[in-house]
């Protein structure tokens, strides 16, 4: 294993936090008058921003690392999720937007208000919240692991915290004054920033491969990495992106994280109308699927680099062991084979993916919380300047990098410690969380049926649904697996079917 950081990694790394440093000072220089303009910007964000912030939103440590780790043990199947997608945005641009923009909302779960009352709209908050702080306190994780692994070359908990401190203040530094408008500038930075890095390291890889470009399509095509769809009917694979699956359950999947998560639809909010945030939200899949495409052409250099030393020279095994950790291929290949200088530019691509994640989820979190919770309440005990709920947005951000930390720390003690599967679940949890929301919102949307008690009810009976198909629960009582996606319809329609079971006595007015 190549020794840590050389001079040169270390001039990169200090150089990137001086651009932090930098821009976060002159993005935080802006006019906060209220809420409104701490949480959607005033509706004053261009369209190509907003876009370009969607896609760095969707591509966190884990895309970065785990892309190039799915096209090295598969094919480009998994570009079949983006087709999917693309899909799913024309859904939330045609159906979701208009409504969001006709209500002048701030969140995604206001819609829910006018159909069901109030209660419905606190129901969704909570469950994005819980979802939101396991699933993002994961990815904090995850991408604090990878930094610590390359910065420090090890894993023990001191460092997996420093590095954790390392993107929370980063995130601060853009979230706490500016609001969405600094996450919104700050995420184009950090998108140009690791699509950078992945770009080095693909041409790096290519030139590193003695073979010349025909070589390298007809060994790949040989081996059948190539292949983009799969028509096979299967209901038991998890990690499968069959073509069914794909125009399913990740449909309806896509559909709900980018229509009815508010740490995805948040920056759509911030158009200037519902125009531009239908064009900003399609323009970001279509940015993103050459996008993930590079993620995933690294895997397959990869492949070829360590799976045929003909081409590379490399002759030694693969052991994708760190410290008991088993980790990703690109991973491997930035701590044993990387150079000094090339590995100081990736580790930034990875910390700018992590960034691009975490302060885009500090932002979310803080305004469903004011906006859906206590701001309703705190305007029940008489009149509030508007000043006091961006005051109250700000603590709002601090409370929950506080608590994604402490989450972040818990998924590594648990991880560690035990056998149980903490970390699917944290990772998992938003995916549960999206079942109980796609039957609440298709019966506000399409049906005359359900009201704020079903809601409930409906959001549990999604998310305990999908809990129950995981294979550490359900694997306890039948050898049967239920493939994820398909774990998805079955949540939904679940869901659905209690706010169907439900009269029409909502509270509000049909959306």
């Amino acid at each position: 294993m190549n020794s840590s950081f050389a001079a040169i990694d270390w001039i990169i790394f200090a150089s990137y936090f001086i651009v932090l440093i930098v821009s976060s000072v002159l993005l935080s220089r802006t006019r906060i008058e209220n809420s409104r303009d701490y949480f959607v910007g005033g509706n004053s964000m261009p369209m190509w921003a907003v876009a370009i912030s969607v896609l760095a939103t969707t591509q966190s440590a884990a895309t970065f690392l785990g892309g190039p780790e799915y096209a090295f043990r598969n094919d480009l199947t998994f570009l079949g999720f983006y087709l999917s997608a693309f899909f799913a945005v024309i859904f939330v641009a045609r159906v979701l937007i208009p409504r969001f923009y006709a209500i002048k909302a701030v969140t995604v779960y206001e819609l829910l208000e006018t159909r069901y009352g109030s209660s419905a709209k606190k129901n969704a908050g909570m469950m994005f919240l819980i979802g939101r702080l396991f699933a993002s306190g994961a990815r904090l994780y995850i991408g604090a692991l990878a930094i610590s692994m390359i910065l420090f070359m090890d894993i023990a908990a001191y460092h997996v915290a420093l590095s954790i401190l390392i993107l929370v203040i980063g995130a601060l530094a853009y979230t706490y004054f500016g609001g969405v408008k600094s996450i919104i500038y700050s995420d184009v930075i950090q998108a140009l920033t690791y699509i950078s890095a992945a770009l080095v390291v693909l041409f790096y890889l290519y030139y590193s491969l003695n073979s010349d470009f025909s070589t390298v399509l007809y060994t790949l095509a040989a081996d059948d990495k190539l292949r983009l769809l799969d028509f096979k009917l299967d209901f038991l694979s998890t990690g499968s992106f069959n073509v069914w699956g794909l125009m399913s359950g990740w449909l309806l999947l896509n559909i709900a994280a980018y229509g009815m998560d508010q740490d995805m639809t948040q920056r759509v909010l911030s158009c200037r109308d519902k125009k531009e945030g239908e064009r900003a939200i399609i323009i970001s899949v279509l940015m993103t699927i050459p996008v993930v495409l590079l993620f995933m052409l690294i895997g397959l250099l990869l492949y070829l680099y360590y799976e045929h030393p003909e081409l590379s020279g490399f002759a030694n095994g693969v052991d994708q062991q760190f410290e008991g950790q088993k980790i990703t291929i690109l991973m491997y290949y930035i701590l044993n084979e990387m150079p000094e200088g090339v590995r100081g530019f990736v580790t930034v691509g990875a910390i700018a993916a992590a960034l691009s994640s975490t302060n885009s989820v500090l932002g979310a979190m803080s305004s469903v919380a004011i906006e859906d919770l206590y701001k309703p309440w705190k305007l029940k005990q008489g009149k509030v300047s508007e000043f006091h709920f961006v005051k109250a947005a700000r603590a709002g951000v601090l409370l929950f990098a506080l608590l994604l930390s402490i989450m972040a720390m818990i998924s590594y003690f648990w991880q560690r410690y035990t056998d149980l599967p903490l970390l699917n679940f944290a990772l998992g949890v938003m995916a549960f969380a999206y079942s109980g929301l796609l039957g609440v919102y298709f019966s506000a949307i399409f049906t005359s049926r359900g009201s704020s008690k079903s809601v409930l009810f409906a959001l549990i009976g999604g998310f305990m649904t999908v809990l129950f198909m995981q294979p550490y629960i359900l694997g306890m009582i039948t050898d049967f697996k239920v493939g994820f996606a398909w774990q998805i319809v079955i949540g939904t329609l679940v869901s659905f079917a209690i706010m169907q079971s439900s009269s029409g006595a909502g509270g509000g007015e049909n959306v």
